[in-house]
């Protein structure tokens, strides 16, 4: 073989064996892995799934090491392509918020990926499970026998709870009464001041339902008025006068929503006295003790029990110029998270809107969840805060809130929620929404699940009358909005809409059972100000008062939509004004009770027309208390007609029309919801 032969070979194998991993992953396209595990170390590699025979390289052990690992890659030129973290099945219990800044951001064509190992759940958790149970030195309360756990951090006032999960299921704190209200029997108000706006700092009680409890200044009471709570703990008591008062002043004067006569309903909750059922805690925070009263079979060294500790999990914080983006979070679970409102500020004036996320962005863009959980926490899901573009949230489930789903506050804009579930919300905060979007627009909501909330299911807009809005190419379209309000606050909606908001339109959502304390159970819900809002091809059945409501607004257009089965009224106009308030044409509107128009319809500034109206009692299809032929003189309804749409069975919710409908008469186009909800 000639020598210049043998020369090329040996060169070739020299410099495969120089050819390391490393160096093939700077040559490679692919990111970088790194392996995060409860079997891992932060002063390992992170390159290894598995930690190494010698137990001196592995994975890494926590999401800050791996933040850190990540920055150091960035910093050493060896993330070009990008790195994905993977997260090994375990629970990620965090000291502290994990932030991401700009710094930890990846590239359009490159980002950084937290994400699930494949097939695998880990959890990221801001909450600390709770050991070292004994039998109560108290014994036996109400014939069973207690727990007790001891929490130095307590005692010692650095740590409080409103929350506790036994075996992921949250449970009730001690409350007055077991289930419903009782009444405040009088105010404490500011001389002259008696506005519904305006708070109060104390009130009357019937008696037994206030008493001077074990660790008063701890009991907290919750009253519920229009369309919020007031939650305040007690400052004092007056046992011989029937009062309380409250650390800090309602939001709203407590009237009682439904009945003039009384006033708000409320209870009382963290008594010590009341720790008598089986599931119920107390925190005695002055002792340091978690008193918990256990389930039939339930023993203390097999149960996971566990309290949030932290009331922020993650948080990706940029700068106005410098924001973070191109960070990406796949397939993991983020639990438990605690917050209150700060010692003067007891509750917000509408939505919870003050009560922040578990997880929160600002300034940031170019960011995603997908196929995340959010669960168990006493705030809001997801956050997207000021100067936020582009974030993502996608195919996951946001449930068991204190507050409500996803915020899409002011000065963010152009972010969507997609395919995802979010559900069990308003725990600790029933005013709060499903999906609450501020003062924000260019933002989609399509294809999700939105049920058990307490209050509204999607919120849109921030402009009380007709003032300059943000809140504009809005798309809400395609979601399954039920089981809203629940009897509990009013004035409400489905969909709730605020201010002028050009190019929004509320298209192909599906919305029933909304069911408000007094007022306001609608369906769709334009108030104050809504304008030129696009609604069509909605199906809308089975709410408390009404299926269309507009406060006040103007050039809205309502078409092609179903409204069916409302209890009190169908649609309904409040405010009269100069303009035009909507045109309503070509729309269904299917009743068995109620009226068909509720409130005012009086100076004909709007338009109807090509819509299809049936009551199974045809005197009743009247139009505040004229005919057809009557309402057609003031010049509406001119091609409409009354007849019966033939539904396939509306009471069960199945709004298909028969082919021989005279709907299609009026030019009326099916709705398909076949793909509303989630996809997937």
């Amino acid at each position: 073989m000639p020598i210049s032969r043998v020369f090329l070979i040996l060169s070739t194998l020299l410099a495969l064996t120089q050819f390391t991993p490393a160096r093939a992953e700077e040559i490679s396209k692919d990111p970088l892995k790194l392996y995060v595990s409860p079997k891992g170390s932060d002063t390992w590699s992170g390159r290894l799934r598995e930690p190494n025979r010698e137990k001196n390289d592995g994975p890494l052990a926590t999401f800050a090491g791996a933040r850190d690992a990540v920055r150091s890659l960035k910093g050493a030129g060896k993330a070009v392509n990008g790195v994905t973290v993977l997260f090994r099945t375990g629970t990620y219990a965090l000291e502290d918020t994990v932030v991401l800044g700009p710094q930890d951001s990846g590239t359009e064509n490159a980002p950084i990926v937290y994400s699930a190992y494949t097939g695998e759940r880990p959890v990221i958790s801001g909450g600390r499970e709770i050991k070292g149970w004994i039998r109560s030195r108290l014994g036996k309360k109400m014939g069973r026998e207690m727990w007790e756990a001891h929490l130095p951090e307590v005692k010692e006032g650095d740590w409080w709870f409103r929350e506790l999960f036994v075996e992921g299921k949250r449970q009730p704190r001690t409350r007055l009464p077991k289930q419903g209200f009782h009444n405040f029997t009088s105010l404490v108000e500011s001389p002259g001041k008696h506005e519904w706006s305006e708070g109060v700092w104390g009130a009357g009680f019937a008696p037994g339902n206030i008493q001077n409890w074990k660790n008063l200044q701890d009991v907290e009471i919750v009253a519920l008025t229009r369309w919020i709570e007031s939650r305040s703990p007690i400052a004092s008591v007056n046992i011989e006068g029937g009062t309380v008062t409250f650390k800090k002043k309602s939001t709203f004067r407590l009237e009682d929503t439904k009945h003039p006569d009384r006033f708000a309903p409320y209870y009382v909750e963290n008594i010590w006295e009341e720790l008598d059922e089986p599931g119920e805690w107390y925190l005695d925070r002055g002792a340091g003790i978690l008193y918990y009263l256990p389930r039939p079979g339930e023993g203390p060294r097999t149960l996971e029990v566990v309290a949030p500790r932290l009331s922020r999990i993650l948080g990706l914080e940029g700068a106005e110029g410098n924001p973070v983006h191109d960070i990406r979070f796949e397939g993991l679970t983020f639990r438990y998270a605690e917050w209150e409102y700060p010692e003067d500020d007891a509750g917000s004036n509408q939505a919870a809107h003050e009560v922040p996320g578990a997880l929160r962005l600002e300034h940031a863009t170019r960011c995603a969840f997908e196929r995340c959980k959010v669960e168990r926490v006493g705030i809001y899901g997801i956050e997207i805060g000021p100067g936020c573009s582009g974030i993502s949230v996608a195919r996951c489930t946001i449930r068991d809130l204190g507050a409500g789903g996803v915020k899409m506050g002011h000065g963010s804009k152009a972010s969507a929620l997609t395919d995802c579930v979010l559900e069990e919300g308003g725990r600790i905060y029933p005013s709060a929404v499903g999906v609450w979007i501020g003062n924000s627009g260019h933002n989609r909501v399509e294809h999700n699940e939105i049920r058990d909330f307490y209050y509204t299911g999607i919120s849109v807009g921030w402009t009380w009358g007709y003032g300059e809005s943000n809140a504009i190419e809005n798309k809400i379209e395609y979601n399954h909005i039920h089981k809203i309000g629940q009897g509990l606050l009013s004035d409400m909606g489905g969909i709730y809409s605020l201010g002028i908001s050009p190019g929004t339109r509320l298209s192909h959502n599906l919305i029933h059972d909304v069911t408000s304390y007094d007022y306001g159970g609608w369906g769709i819900y334009p108030d104050e100000g809504s304008s030129r809002i696009v609604i069509e091809n909605n199906v809308v059945h089975h709410t408390k008062t009404g299926g269309f409501h507009q406060h006040y607004g103007k050039e809205n257009i309502v078409r092609n939509n179903i409204f069916a089965l409302a209890h009190l009224a169908q649609i309904i106009r409040t405010r009269e004004e100069e303009h035009k308030s909507f045109d309503f044409v070509g729309n269904i509107v299917y009743f068995t009770e109620g009226e068909l128009l509720g409130s005012n319809w009086k100076n004909d500034e709007f338009f109807l027309d090509k819509n299809l109206y049936w009551n199974p009692d045809s005197s009743k299809v009247n139009f505040k208390g004229a005919t057809l032929e009557e309402w057609r003189k003031r010049g509406h309804d001119l091609s409409s007609r009354i007849a019966d749409p033939l539904f396939a069975d509306p009471e069960k919710g199945d709004f298909t029309l028969k082919p021989e409908s005279p709907a299609f008469e009026l030019d009326f186009q099916p709705i398909d919801l076949s793909t509303v909800g989630p996809r997937n």
